[in-house]
């Protein structure tokens, strides 16, 4: 096993299990949201992390926008492997983005009232242009794999190069699933809205694509919990004991 951080994935889910859509507009899903930000980000959060990891489209979706990203194609060649712009941040926003695709404005964002440092993760197919963009706007980037993305050097470089000791895991269902089937994932959080919209195209909290497989998981539960507005919290356990976590899946088109 990795030397890496503690991994949680944490979610809001309709109650049929989707991750977005129309639901997410209802009053329960607005009072389910302040649960599952005050768990892991609030002033007295029950997860004290130091940052959050997420897919492309997930982070698109949030806060790039889908803004294409201004390259220099004739940028001069920047120097080989990580970049480390910042070590000491108080919260990182960790992307998955293994071809360099994002387009960043800013080195920082923010989250209703946390603000975070972005670190992208990149692997060899990433340009030197991109990587040229990222340092220009003092962006953090690890590189991790050549073709595919390598979560062992990863989640080593989490933790040994930022002192990321504890990670949320934050979707899509994509990254989600693969992180589970590799056997990087510890513990399973999902704050449940009381609420629905019966889509039957909306991305669920775990979905298949590419190599990752549908072998199914059991999980143990750990606690639960009613919250505001009739949300249920949930923590499941997951044993990692008999996972096979060799995996280079490619997320880069799914999440």
């Amino acid at each position: 096993m990795t030397n890496r951080p503690f991994i949680f994935c944490h979610m809001l889910t309709s109650l049929d299990g989707k991750i977005i859509g129309k639901y997410m507009s209802t009053p329960e899903a607005s009072a389910a949201g302040g649960v599952f930000y005050d768990l892991a980000f609030g002033d007295t959060p029950h997860y004290r992390h130091q940052g959050w990891l997420s897919g492309r489209v997930t982070t698109d979706d949030n806060f790039t926008h889908y803004k294409e990203p201004a390259l220099d194609e004739n940028a001069a060649t920047v120097p080989e492997g990580d970049y480390v712009a910042v070590t000491d941040a108080g919260k990182y926003y960790v992307s998955i983005d293994p071809s360099g695709r994002l387009g960043w404005e800013s080195p920082d964002l923010s989250y209703r009232d946390t603000r975070a440092h972005v670190l992208e993760v990149l692997t060899g197919r990433a340009g030197n242009s991109y990587k040229a963009f990222l340092r220009r706007l003092g962006i953090s980037y690890i590189v991790a794999g050549e073709d595919e993305l390598d979560y062992d050097v990863l989640l080593d470089k989490l933790k040994e190069s930022f002192g990321i000791e504890t990670l949320m895991l934050g979707g899509g269902g994509v990254l989600n699933w693969s992180f589970v089937q590799a056997g990087y994932c510890d513990e399973i959080s999902v704050v449940i809205a009381a609420a629905a919209d019966g889509a039957s195209d909306s991305p669920a909290l775990f979905e298949t694509a590419g190599r990752t497989s549908d072998a199914p998981k059991g999980f143990r539960l750990i606690s639960a919990e009613v919250k505001d507005a009739g949300s249920l919290w949930l923590r499941y356990g997951v044993d990692n004991d008999d996972t096979d976590n060799n995996t280079d899946d490619n997320t880069d088109d799914n999440e």
